[in-house]
């Protein structure tokens, strides 16, 4: 999403650039994220170290990789190494997402980060909560969260035991959470000091101010949306890589030009190619006769 057209002055703790500078700051990063997940999922938490924008490659230059926007791992108090709580925390405003299945993806390219070659005890996994933070209801109850875990179908109070949460949260919702959550919610959409209402939102309210007095920040949002713009070179590549995928392997050579390219519009027009072509060896013909 561009926020070229949103004053700095606007933002709000559901766009990604707000979310990310302040859970990044060294003073209060970690405070906050401690006190949104405390209301979130209404229970306290602990020690936790907070990354965001925290990048998982993929595996070959073919495959995707993901970028969380904030990973937060709470530890046990005396403990240095494993984490016993990873949390996953992905603000959303763009639409048209298959976000049960994009979920699933990031969960299980998350997973594959906590298990070492030759590891054989899975019960040290730490348990994953996907959190997803969406200004529009994506299942539509107007519930204010949507909790999903794995249980059996044949007895339905049977648990899976998988330490895996999937939990939505609709900002507008009305139902199924506490007053508390309900002005966190509304908060994170319009954080404004208004909408600070009580203890938890005037609280994360002080860390949002006091971010935005950074000249740094302030600064770093005025290349954000440079930021985004390879963002949709990425997604275009990978659209192409997609359709060409059905007829065979991509050469090596060709995801190299691929990544190599930075004009946006002559990879929408790879894009309409690679639709129209019938063959990997078609498109490249295609695309090397096309004059810029």
């Amino acid at each position: 999403m561009s926020y070229i057209n949103k004053p700095f002055e606007e933002l709000n703790v559901m766009d990604d650039f707000l979310m990310n500078a302040i859970a990044a700051d060294a003073e209060v990063g970690e405070d906050f994220c401690r006190s949104l997940l405390s209301v979130l999922l209404g229970r306290s938490i602990g020690k936790i170290k907070v990354v965001a924008q925290y990048a998982l490659p993929a595996l070959t230059p073919k495959h995707r990789g993901i970028r969380m926007d904030v990973k937060i791992e709470e530890y046990e108090a005396d403990a240095q190494v494993c984490p016993v709580n990873l949390y996953d925390l992905e603000p959303h405003l763009q639409r048209n997402l298959h976000l049960p299945r994009r979920n699933r993806f990031y969960q299980a390219k998350v997973d594959s980060r906590y298990m070492n070659r030759g590891e054989k005890n899975f019960s040290h996994m730490p348990d994953l909560f996907i959190l997803t933070i969406l200004n529009y209801d994506p299942f539509g109850y107007d519930y204010m969260m949507y909790t999903f875990e794995s249980r059996c179908v044949e007895v339905s109070d049977l648990q899976h035991g998988d330490g895996l949460q999937f939990i939505y949260f609709y900002t507008g919702g009305t139902k199924g959470g506490s007053k508390e959550l309900k002005n966190m919610l509304q908060y994170l959409q319009h954080s404004t000091a208004d909408n600070a209402t009580d203890k938890s939102t005037r609280e994360i309210h002080d860390y949002v101010s006091k971010v935005k007095t950074l000249p740094e920040v302030r600064q770093g949002y005025m290349t954000f949306d440079e930021l985004i713009y390879y963002e949709r070179m990425d997604a275009t590549i990978q659209a192409i890589f997609d359709l060409l995928e059905d007829y065979g392997e991509i050469p090596e050579s060709l995801i190299q030009k691929m990544h190599d390219i930075d004009n946006e519009a002559l990879l929408k027009k790879y894009l309409k190619l690679a639709a129209k072509s019938n063959s990997i060896a078609e498109f490249e013909s295609a695309i090397s006769k096309l004059s810029w």
